[in-house]
């Protein structure tokens, strides 16, 4: 089905919005709606407070005729007459009250006081032909708004009771100027016109100033190029092998990529979004980072019954934690490329080390050739291919593993490059290694065991120093044991030493080493002692059984 109209409408317009910019569109947009809004508002105010004004006159009216009305002495002089003395009365309570007048008729409508004399004894009848029957026949007190001898007013009127008899014997009229009134009016709508007119240029101003940090905070772009960026990052997003999930303040899923149902084997069609994390994973942990706050990365986890690296990153607003996003990958997939990344860095580090001995070696026996001493250059040939063979031929026998075996010739070479001796014990054993034990982990704990060892050694005894390395695979565990020859570790940091940031050497990026070695060792359900030797320095023994039992998660 095709829509012609539809299109060639869009097409159209397309070019018309995009030559606005959105500052311009917001500034004209919210100053309009702005000026509706003052404007309406003003004309609402102002009849309002007319409104509001005349109805308070005339409450105000009727409140004073009733409390003349009830006056004992306009009761008596209403019935007896008293035109003197109800005069007196009305223009002190007219005067008192700040009214225009305050009238005084006998139960006929006749005027017994009045502020002009001369119409004394004559009816009280307005222009509107209102003679008080409302309130001389029903006995009822109302406010009406009429014109009479004095100029238009706001009236009240109320019946004069006698109160023996309950018969009605008078009535009070109480009026107030119109013309104050509308001035009044007139001296309000001033100012609040005033306000109104500020208001719409408030408005306006305020408008460009939304409009301008509305544009700063979209870093300049417009809408157009928003929707580009929003296709982009979906696209990126996608396009990550990592799964990732997000959450917000309430441990709801925003956000999930294809790589997430992928590496969680959740069907394609399940709807994560709009879901509890709690209820699509409940071994998750998002919820304790959305309450601490803290970052948790490269942590080690089993999500759906798969072993996981997770980071977990907080998202910010200000001083307020909106959510979390984290991003997960199989364990398995990062050790096939550990174990590679590995393998090179042993390799490579044998390569470094063999290249800057050899090139010494080498020019010692140029040396000795040159000054005509054959024996001595065949002598140090001699020791240095037998040093390698004994150390090759050990670790094929004791360490079957390529990856460990390699790993110690790498320690090794990397000793003799420091002017150190890594001596391996001949009666180490090796070879019962658990197929699940990761190569690359054990690999990176025994490497900082070794390092360690071997950096506390050259700082303590210097060149010649020595760091042995003995390792069984009898019994239920794997045993290893580092010896240094450094100023050992006193008792009371033994266990210190092993958090993060805790180091005895200086600078920076240092103190990871032996916290990486406790974590995995937690998780591997290990351990590892620490003790002082007689002939000084430190034994590090690691322990890590073959069938571990209850691992606890990172």
């Amino acid at each position: 089905m095709q829509y012609p109209d539809t299109q060639t409408t869009t097409s159209s317009c397309m070019p018309v919005l995009r030559k606005t910019k959105l500052k311009t569109r917001m500034i004209l947009t919210l100053g309009l709606l702005g000026a509706i809004q003052t404007i309406l508002i003003g004309g609402f105010a102002g009849y309002y407070l007319s409104e509001s004004l005349y109805d308070e006159i005339g409450q105000r009216a009727l409140m004073v005729a009733k409390t003349v009305a009830a006056a004992p002495v306009v009761i008596q002089g209403v019935q007896a007459r008293d035109v003197q003395r109800l005069s007196q009365v009305a223009t002190h309570m007219a005067a008192t009250n700040e009214a225009l007048f305050i009238v005084i008729g006998d139960d006929k409508a006749i005027r017994l006081a009045h502020p002009d004399p001369a119409r004394i004894g004559y009816s009280m009848g307005d222009d509107e032909g209102d003679f008080g029957q409302k309130a001389l026949v029903d006995g009822e007190a109302y406010v009406a708004r009429a014109k009479g001898s004095l100029g238009e007013s706001m009236r009240g009127k109320a019946p004069v009771i006698a109160p023996d008899t309950g018969e009605i014997v008078g009535i009070v009229s109480v009026g107030y100027s119109l013309v104050q009134v509308e001035a009044t009016i007139r001296r309000y709508n001033f100012v609040l016109y005033g306000v109104v007119g500020l208001m719409l240029l408030v408005t306006i101003l305020s408008a460009i100033v939304i409009a301008g940090r509305f544009k700063r905070a979209i870093f300049g772009l417009e809408p157009e190029e928003i929707a580009r960026l929003f296709r982009e990052r979906e696209a990126t997003l996608q396009s990550v092998r990592e799964g990732i999930i997000a959450v917000n303040r309430e441990g709801t899923i925003t956000t999930a990529n294809r790589a997430a149902y992928e590496t969680l084997d959740l069907p394609a069609n399940t709807p994560l979004a709009g879901q509890p994390i709690l209820n699509v994973l409940p071994e998750s942990s998002l919820m304790s980072v959305l309450d601490s706050g803290e970052p948790d990365f490269d942590q080690e986890i089993w999500l759906r019954g798969r072993q996981m690296v997770v980071n977990r990153l907080p998202v910010r607003q200000g001083d307020e934690i909106i959510g979390v996003v984290a991003s997960f990958r199989r364990r398995d997939e990062l050790d096939q490329v550990s174990r590679q990344l590995t393998r090179i860095q042993q390799y490579a580090d044998t390569l470094r080390s063999q290249t800057h001995e050899y090139s010494n070696k080498l020019h010692t026996i140029a040396g000795l050739i040159q000054i005509g001493a054959d024996e001595e250059a065949l002598s140090l040939i001699g020791s240095e291919v037998s040093d390698h063979q004994e150390l090759i031929h050990l670790l094929l026998e004791a360490v079957p593993d390529p990856v460990i075996a390699g790993c110690l010739l790498g320690k090794y070479n990397r000793a003799r490059e420091m002017g150190l001796q890594l001596d391996i014990d001949p009666d180490s054993q090796m070879a019962d290694l658990p197929a699940v034990l990761p190569r690359d982990q054990l690999v990176s704990v025994l490497g900082n065991l070794i390092d360690n060892a071997l950096d506390a050694t050259r700082l303590h005894s210097g060149a010649g120093g020595q760091v042995k390395l003995s390792m069984t695979d009898l019994g239920q565990e794997l045993i290893f044991e580092v010896q240094d020859q450094g100023p050992g570790i006193p008792e009371q940091e033994r266990q210190r030493i092993f958090e993060k940031g805790v180091s005895s050497k200086e600078g920076e990026a240092r103190g990871y080493g032996l916290h990486l070695v406790r974590q995995f060792l937690n998780h591997w359900g290990g351990s590892v002692t620490v003790e002082s030797v007689p002939e000084g320095g430190s034994r590090f023994t690691l322990y890590l059984p073959k069938k571990p039992e209850g691992r606890s998660e990172p």
